[in-house]
């Protein structure tokens, strides 16, 4: 009896996440200009009544920022729930978000760089991380040289969600490829002789038994080890993705090298120095990165190290 009615309710909630999945899809047909509004109204309710997250981001912030003060830390945090807002429609949008569109609110800053690479055959790693909004930088496959692989995580428990953000994500001509997979999606490319660019969010939490621990603002955390050991093992030059905001769904996205010769780098150099880079960023522009993440609630084992 208990198993049948598990059956039931994972029946009902795909329907409900189908259902969820259509009204986005309506959603994103509509002009962002509207969606805005409904933007404004989602910060309101964020803010004044849901109190979305309200205890997790400030514990964030407080560890971030000690030196801050309480009204500061709420300041930050009433700002990155308009983010959040603008963020969900932004990323809803994009399913439904002409080239035409998308061009005018897109631009890419290092592209020659890039190009440059590609057009030597050479593949190369991009790191970006949860500040503005990543999701659109996936337009760069347009006027990229590069294969665009974009590694990451599935919802294993929402498939219906998952394609929706794989179709919109993959809907300029980029490759969405699961963690796990991307080593073995890049060296078959590299075979046919064609040069990719592999990007992804590398400030995702990983399993604490199976990452790398590093202080990240002023804690410990666990980095994915995937990019570090690829960038090693292929000698790939890794890049780091920084996102500026022009304007209300404007937004350049920069390259600038952070490692050329990963293979010639000690130990953990490459993890060092994006984390290093990222806290500058985030120190400049705290309330656009993704503090509603329990980003730190694992505790490091003590048979792993902390890298410093």
């Amino acid at each position: 009896m208990q198993k049948k009615k598990e059956n039931t309710v994972g029946f009902f909630e795909n329907l409900g996440n189908h259902a969820v999945v259509l009204i986005l899809k309506f959603f994103a047909l509509l002009p962002l200009s509207f969606l805005y509004l409904l933007a404004d109204f989602i910060h309101f309710l964020l803010r004044n009544v849901v109190n979305y997250r309200s205890a997790v981001i400030i514990d964030n912030l407080k560890h971030a920022f000690p030196e801050k003060s309480d009204e500061e830390i709420l300041a930050i945090r009433n700002k990155f729930y308009r983010h959040f807002a603008d963020l969900f429609i932004e990323s809803m949008k994009m399913y439904g978000m002409s080239e035409k569109e998308m061009s005018r609110r897109v631009r890419f800053k290092g592209l020659d760089m890039l190009n440059n690479y590609a057009e030597k055959g050479q593949s190369i790693i991009v790191l970006a991380y949860h500040h503005h909004n990543w999701e659109w930088a996936s337009f760069i496959q347009t006027v990229a040289k590069h294969r665009i692989l974009m590694v990451y995580n599935k919802m294993r428990k929402n498939q219906p969600m998952d394609d929706f953000l794989l179709k919109s994500r993959e809907k300029w001509g980029g490759l969405g490829v699961q963690m796990g997979r991307s080593a073995k999606v890049m060296f078959d490319l590299q075979k046919k002789n064609i040069p990719t660019l592999t990007w992804l969010a590398a400030d995702q939490s990983a399993l604490p038994d199976q990452g790398m621990w590093a202080n990240f603002f002023n804690r410990e955390a666990a980095f994915f080890a995937g990019p570090e050991k690829i960038a090693r093992k292929t000698n790939q030059p890794v890049l780091i993705q920084r996102v500026h905001r022009l304007g209300r769904g404007k937004y350049e996205y920069e390259f600038t090298l952070l490692c050329e010769e990963p293979a010639k780098a000690k130990p953990y150099e490459v993890l060092l120095s994006y984390i290093q880079k990222m806290e500058e960023v985030l120190k400049e522009e705290p309330e656009y990165y993704l503090w509603s993440h329990r980003r730190w609630k694992h505790k490091r084992p003590e048979n792993l190290p902390l890298i410093q």
